[in-house]
């Protein structure tokens, strides 16, 4: 099997584990609501469990080529069976919840965020599409190229509408454009939502720095399914690399 078609086939599996069935109405009331108190009550769990364990804290094992933001998914095993938590928090996808709570900085200054499972939602039909496409096929249907190594999807090719290929931005009302990278993989384009926080919030950041980090600073949301970028003439730009 290609390395290609390895990540896709990982990729698809992750999708449908995570999303199964869109989420039934019961949930989304409790969706909806705000979730900065359960983000704080695990906080401090965390918090208590890296200082109990000096340093480690409470993952699941993840390939070492796992995306950045979707690499540290915290295990509530763990912290349930430390005491450190009585319950799941109701948002939690492992609770029928729309989130997957994670952290960034593990190393560091291990903080809470959340994946929102929608987004994968969002994605299913494309990955599915995409991965039909890929089983009569040798390469994924690359489109046009809008910076090194990262591709618009033929939409004729793989059968879908241009409505079809962009999903709801976790932090906004915009609609993002999925693209496909170089090594096969379905990304999102965060660029809009950077854009808008470039211009509204004060920042040194500089060329060469990964600026998603202007998404985790000022939400609780990570940018799921994104590749790293970059700051240049004031506008984001990405800042990606293919896999060797």
């Amino acid at each position: 099997m290609t390395r290609v078609k390895l990540h896709l086939c990982v990729s698809f599996a992750v999708m449908i584990l995570l999303s199964g069935c869109m989420y039934p109405e019961e949930n989304l009331q409790k969706n909806q609501l705000s979730n900065d108190r359960q983000l704080q009550m695990v906080q401090q769990a965390i918090d208590q469990y890296v200082k109990d364990e000096n340093g480690l804290v409470p993952i699941h094992t993840k390939e070492s080529d796992t995306p950045l933001y979707q690499k540290y998914v915290i295990d509530f095993q763990k912290l349930k069976q430390g005491n450190y938590l009585q319950s799941i928090p109701a948002t939690a996808f492992e609770n029928g919840g729309a989130y997957q709570y994670v952290l960034i900085n593990p190393e560091t200054n291990p903080t809470v965020k959340v994946i929102d499972i929608r987004v994968v939602d969002q994605l299913r039909p494309i990955q599915q599409q995409l991965t039909i496409y890929r089983d009569e096929h040798i390469y994924p249907p690359f489109g046009k190229e809008v910076a090194e190594g990262i591709y618009k999807l033929n939409r004729e090719e793989l059968g879908v509408s241009q409505e079809d290929l962009q999903i709801n931005s976790p932090y906004s009302d915009h609609r993002l454009p999925v693209y496909i990278n170089a090594d096969g993989e379905l990304i999102i384009d965060y660029r809009m939502d950077l854009y808008s926080l470039l211009e509204e919030v004060d920042h040194d950041l500089q060329l060469g720095d990964d600026i998603r980090s202007l998404l985790t600073k000022h939400h609780p949301v990570v940018p799921a399914y994104s590749v790293p970028y970059t700051i240049e003439n004031d506008e984001p730009v990405f800042d990606w690399q293919p896999t060797d």
